[in-house]
């Protein structure tokens, strides 16, 4: 009997679910809210990096419309007294495409392969007559309406509100350094600003994603609204880039700066970063799976979001596809199988946003001992594709000091 999957939300992961089993020949249908002809001139929507792992399944799913977008490492800046900067290599490159060109992207694949969308606004009080005609429902939208539906897992949820306050926009006007690459400017005291090579609707653009703490001389820039002024808004952004990320400002033509296109290429707020279970039971007894944002909600400072999320979709897929039976077991498998990745991704984030902010002995040293081996710096880098790795040196300060020594 032909299996039938409803999944709930046409973000990155939800597509990659639904291509993955329209090429093994399952019925999908994706329930969403916004038609793919929406998006252009929506406000924007993240700035997401996808590494090498996550380009892999695009390539083995043949969605890799994007494959010269590419960039190939990062700078680090470390500012204060005594500056440091840099460079780890990429072992294979990672990509940025704004979400606003990508999602439409896939969607249209989706429907050449086959697949059903189905556009209209969804509660929790849908899920359990969906459940009926599904022979499983996948939730993979973060929208208020689902809110509560999975429960939060409190051992990997340290915190109960926003770290950081976010100001991100896509801009034109800033000089790629000489290795197209992605630039982590920490200002200690202030934030982290993440600089990545974007392609958006004019071409190649600059994603500024600023990180800035509560409290901090930065945090005015979440709260400043592009739209009230926008000469004024980019006056503040160059005084604020001058002074805490210099490593950045160097490379402004001021006289060029700006959006990227127009006023829909900024996006301000704060995010609670939050792992939730990843099943939930419904009233008549069937259950629904969490991927995506609603599974495990984290700051963007590390890109991790995406990755882990297309990553579960993966995993979710292969056992949709495997299983006759998509019962208790089949979601055991899942939950196995996707369990470390999802949790790693959300510990080192969340084990990152608080060392950042304090500064502590241990992982000041690591700092230094890796700004000054090259090797030390490419493998940090590259492990941004295995948040798992990543977490067997950050675990405990015994094996950042143990990883240190190995390079020192």
């Amino acid at each position: 009997m032909t299996k039938k999957i409803a999944i709930i939300g046409a973000g990155a992961a939800g597509l990659h679910l639904g291509i993955y089993l329209r090429k093994n020949d399952i019925d999908v249908t994706i329930f969403t809210d916004r038609k793919p002809e929406e998006y252009a001139s929506s406000k924007l929507l993240n700035t997401v990096a996808h590494h090498s792992v996550t380009i892999d399944r695009e390539n083995s799913m043949g969605i890799n419309h994007w494959p010269n977008a590419g960039y190939y490492g990062h700078y680090y800046n470390i500012g204060g007294e005594h500056p440091i900067k840099f460079y780890g290599d990429l072992k294979r490159p990672s990509r940025a495409v704004d979400y606003r060109i990508y999602l439409p992207t896939l969607m249209q694949d989706f429907e050449e392969l086959g697949g059903e969308f189905s556009y209209e606004e969804l509660t929790k009080e849908d899920l359990e007559p969906m459940s009926e005609r599904f022979d499983l429902v996948t939730v993979c939208v973060g929208k208020f309406a689902f809110a509560g539906l999975f429960e939060t897992n409190e051992a990997y949820s340290p915190f109960i509100k926003p770290q950081r306050a976010l100001c991100v926009g896509l801009f034109k006007g800033i000089r790629e350094d000489k290795t197209r690459a992605v630039t982590m400017s920490f200002a200690p005291g202030e934030g982290e600003l993440i600089e990545i090579p974007t392609l958006s609707f004019n071409g190649m653009c600059t994603a500024l994603v600023m990180e800035n703490h509560f409290g901090g001389d930065m945090e005015v820039l979440m709260k400043t609204k592009y739209d009230d002024n926008p000469q004024a808004f980019l006056d503040l952004l160059l005084e604020k880039l001058k002074k805490h990320h210099p490593f950045v400002y160097e490379r402004i033509d001021r006289k060029n700066f700006g959006l990227a296109s127009s006023s829909r290429d900024i996006l301000q707020g704060a995010v609670t970063p939050t792992l939730r279970q990843g099943t939930a039971t419904l009233p008549n007894g069937k259950r629904v799976i969490a991927l995506g944002d609603i599974h495990a909600t984290v700051d963007p400072v590390l890109g991790q979001g995406a990755n882990m999320a297309t990553f579960s979709a993966q995993i979710i897929g292969e056992e949709i596809v495997r299983n006759s039976v998509l019962d208790d077991r089949f979601i055991e498998h899942i939950e196995a199988r996707r369990a470390d990745r999802v949790q790693c991704a959300t510990r080192w984030t969340n084990f990152c946003l608080d060392a950042l902010r304090k500064m502590p002995t241990p992982f000041m040293e690591f700092i230094q001992t890796m700004s000054q081996s090259r090797e030390m710096a490419n493998e940090f880098t590259d492990n941004f594709n295995y948040p798992e790795k990543q977490m067997d040196y950050f675990s405990n300060p015994d094996r950042i000091q143990k990883w240190c020594a190995k390079y020192s």
